[in-house]
């Protein structure tokens, strides 16, 4: 029997609680007062190893159901007392507890990164779907890119955790993207600490520029993707047809063939494209 209790009030109580005791000294509300962690921020570790493992887990199914795993790496980071004073100055906010819980929604932060766009759709589905995850709002990036050229699917993640004995729930920004997508962030990330956030224009404009051929390339990705798929179901259907006419013995030699590795389809909800759940929502498919 589950006995653990919930905190009381929100989530933001709960964080507020942990940010307090990780972040300030015993007493106070002066954030980092030494510019560093007052104690390990461990409700974030844990809200960040659960969600790992629960992302790890849907990876394993896609694995073992298609053959492959659309995820191509998954990082996770806790933002830096830093980086988390440098933004609320940037915000025009004091720096006190209840504007960090307020206004920055990334303390914890996690980035899957895909071979291919519509992989990207199919995993905020099935964390939608989830029992023990919920989503809070996502803000899409892909459908809808920055002005400067920005492309990502962001989504903010109830994910509950056990701290100090009690049943918290703790959000995590979750960022998904593309190779591509994450090649041009990496490279805009660069600029802006190098010119400390004043690009000059004509790198913005290169940016840009740089920003729709990485678009392109999903695009081509995802079209090669589709032929190859494509051509893997007209040589099944082949084969069936073929089989169909085998003697007993032809028959046996294939069956001592199946072993060998072929191209795998991709899983049926690809197919569908978008797909109505339980919560109401439906996700764009980019073919």
């Amino acid at each position: 029997m589950n006995t653990s209790t919930q905190f009381p009030g929100s989530a933001e109580d709960a964080e507020r609680e942990a940010l307090r005791y990780a972040a300030c000294l015993p007493g106070e509300e002066i954030l980092f007062p030494e510019g560093r962690w007052v104690q390990q921020p461990s409700l974030y570790r844990s809200a960040l190893q659960a969600l790992r493992s629960e992302i790890e887990i849907i990876r394993q199914e896609w694995k073992s159901d298609e053959g492959f795993s659309p995820i191509e790496h998954i990082k996770t980071r806790i933002k830096e007392p830093d980086s988390i004073l440098d933004k609320l100055s940037r915000l025009g906010v004091k720096p006190t507890l209840d504007h960090t819980i307020e206004r920055i929604h990334d303390l914890a932060g996690m980035r899957i990164v895909f071979a291919f766009v519509t992989d990207i759709y199919l995993l905020l589905d099935r964390i939608d779907r989830h029992p023990n995850l919920q989503i809070l709002w996502t803000k899409d990036y892909i459908m809808n890119p920055k002005p400067n050229g920005y492309r990502s699917l962001h989504a903010e993640l109830s994910v509950p955790v056990m701290f100090a004995g009690r049943l918290c729930h703790v959000r995590v920004e979750v960022q998904m993207r593309t190779l591509a997508m994450d090649f041009w962030a990496s490279l805009e990330h660069i600029l802006l600490y190098k010119y400390d956030r004043r690009v000059p224009d004509h790198l913005v404009r290169e940016l840009s520029s740089a920003a729709g051929a990485a678009g392109e390339l999903d695009h081509k990705m995802l079209a090669l993707r589709s032929e190859v798929l494509s051509l893997s179901d007209e040589d099944e259907q082949t084969q069936h047809a073929a089989r169909a006419l085998q003697t007993p013995v032809q028959k046996a030699e294939h069956r001592q063939t199946l072993h060998k590795p072929r191209i795998v389809r991709s899983e049926r909800e690809r197919r569908i494209g978008i797909r109505p759940n339980s919560g109401g929502r439906r996700f764009p498919f980019i073919p």
